[in-house]
């Protein structure tokens, strides 16, 4: 059972606003369905997504009421299960990306669906595995499951010191691939170690100059490196974007409706027309929460395949400072706040 503790402190958003503060507030723990798991959150990591989301980028696609708990990534302690749960129990060491929807890992407790629960990897402590579960979901979902990444393809992973960046390289070498990234010249040798190639330094090099027939790319910049990007893949090569825009499959995936998907139609129609022209395939994705693929990463993780990259942890009472710092971009890897000290 969880302790008397029947209130929680949690950082909430009230209106939709780039750079909005985020407010301290108590508020009651969450209610523990029959399939959820309570979980006491020692370490949560932060993503770009958040940033996005406080903007409000997301809202027609999330729709979100405020005020609203963000947060993506968490690792903690079991304290409580539902009647229907099986698979946890009180006192497990776990590792969670809630699923839309239920997100609110800023806070010092949360109930997810045990579906999306994994065993915390033992070999990492709890601020190095909070800050894995949405980028290594991303990673896994890109080059596993839609590009079907194999021994002797050659991918291009943008922005390769970033959080996501840094796990996609690691996962990419043990798939196999040879693997090109985008990194500052200082950050060169850096993503080298993790498993890169070739890399490009992005302040004064056009990647677009010196790759070719590329059989996957994952893109995660702005627009122009998207058309850039298009053009370096082989015929039948697959770009997956995770910076958007948005496609039709994704509409439909999250069962938009019907005006959502007619926006999400226009939004594309541009860089699908491209690609098509170009005879590459283009998809959108928004990763989900999935338990037994972080079982699966854990097990890479406890191999020594994998590892976090930790850019700093700041206590949970800075997670504004902490955001506005992901925000700005110069994060090598994930920035982690850590509820205890």
């Amino acid at each position: 059972m969880a302790s008397t503790v029947q209130t929680m402190k949690a950082f909430v958003l009230d209106r939709y606003r780039k750079g909005a503060a985020l407010r301290a507030v108590d508020m009651p723990l969450p209610d523990v369905g029959d399939r959820d798991v309570l979980v006491r959150i020692h370490a949560t990591g932060l993503n770009v997504l958040d940033a996005k989301l406080r903007s409000g980028e997301f809202k027609l696609i999330l729709p979100y009421q405020l005020p609203l708990v963000l947060g993506h990534d968490l690792a903690g302690v079991v304290v409580r299960v539902g009647a229907q749960v099986r698979d946890f129990k009180a006192g497990d060491e776990v590792y969670a990306r809630p699923a839309d929807g239920r997100i609110g890992t800023f806070a010092g407790y949360i109930a997810v669906d045990e579906r999306d629960v994994a065993p915390k990897p033992v070999t990492l402590d709890m601020a190095q595995a909070a800050a894995l579960p949405l980028v290594a979901l991303t990673a896994w979902q890109a080059l596993v499951e839609k590009a079907d990444l194999q021994r002797g393809h050659k991918v291009f992973i943008q922005a390769g010191s970033g959080g996501v960046g840094s796990i996609a390289i690691q996962l990419a070498r043990h798939l196999g691939a040879t693997v090109a990234t985008t990194a500052s010249a200082a950050n060169s040798e850096w993503v080298r170690a993790l498993g890169a190639d070739v890399v490009i330094d992005y302040r004064k090099d056009d990647f677009a100059a010196v790759l070719r027939d590329y059989d996957v790319v994952l893109h995660s910049q702005d627009n122009d490196a998207l058309r850039k990007s298009l053009r370096i893949l082989r015929p039948g090569g697959k770009l997956i974007s995770i910076s958007g825009p948005p496609d039709p499959a994704f509409a439909r995936a999250i069962g938009a409706p019907w005006y959502v998907r007619l926006v999400v139609r226009l939004l594309s129609s541009g860089v699908r027309r491209t690609a098509r022209r170009l005879g590459v395939d283009f998809s959108f994705l928004f990763m989900r929460a999935d338990g037994q693929q972080l079982r699966r990463i854990g097990t890479l993780v406890d191999a020594g395949i994998l590892r976090p990259v930790v850019d700093r942890v700041m206590p949970f009472d800075d997670a504004n400072a902490a955001l506005a710092y992901v925000e700005a971009g110069h994060a090598k890897g994930k920035v982690v706040l850590a509820m205890t000290p």
